[in-house]
């Protein structure tokens, strides 16, 4: 059972890095390179999930996505599937509360980039999707990377939004973080220890090579 809770996280891991790497960027250069009414307001948004409770954030989840939410009970109606309990959920929670580091390692990377040289991209016929993939990703390159790891590691680690959106059901949702809670309910120390143990040892490898990528800069 461990084993397999172990290996449903970085499955979760690996997908939802996918989702906020991709998402974050978009969103991250979107806020470093765009002025727009609600700017402030977005960003606020896209950074709730790093300072709410996951719980909270969980709960949210559940009004939107749930059988009966707002989004979720029209995918329901429409197709009789539903997101709550399933794999889907433990990526969808995952991916949810890694966003803010993503967005705001991605917009730091971005910010970083001196505007001259995009202007000079411009003024020799680049335009904004070419800026944006040869010019500005290459550059913020070292930032994203930052903050895919940062994602990684955040999402593997999630536990309170995996909890009440994905449920803790074992050999189908039940994460590693999950299956720690489980164990020490149990009183399985041992268990509980070990799958600890793993879990460090991915944040410091994650925390390794962020500190390798800033002194690469």
């Amino acid at each position: 059972m461990a084993w397999h809770a172990l290996k449903l996280s970085f499955s979760v891991g690996m997908m939802a890095t996918v989702i906020v790497v991709l998402s974050g960027t978009a969103f991250g250069w979107l806020l470093a390179r765009s002025r727009f009414r609600g700017r402030e307001l977005l960003d606020a948004l896209l950074m709730l999930p790093l300072v709410l409770p996951p719980t909270v954030t969980g709960y949210y989840l559940i009004v939107l996505l749930g059988r009966r939410g707002l989004l979720g009970g029209l995918l329901h109606e429409m197709t009789g599937w539903s997101i709550p309990f399933s794999w889907t959920a433990c990526v969808i929670a995952a991916s949810v509360v890694a966003l803010p580091l993503m967005v705001r390692a991605a917009r730091s990377a971005f910010e970083s980039i001196d505007a001259r040289q995009l202007l000079a991209a411009a003024s020799l016929g680049h335009g904004t999707g070419s800026i944006f993939l040869r010019i500005a990703l290459p550059l913020a390159r070292r930032g994203l990377a930052t903050g895919a790891v940062l994602s990684f590691a955040r999402a593997i680690g999630e536990f309170g939004a995996t909890l009440l959106l994905a449920g803790n059901i074992a050999g189908r949702t039940q994460t590693l973080p999950l299956a720690i809670y489980e164990a020490f309910q149990m009183g399985d120390d041992r268990a509980a220890l070990t799958l600890s143990i793993v879990l460090t040892v991915v944040s410091l490898i994650a925390m390794g090579l962020i500190a390798r990528l800033g002194n690469r800069r």
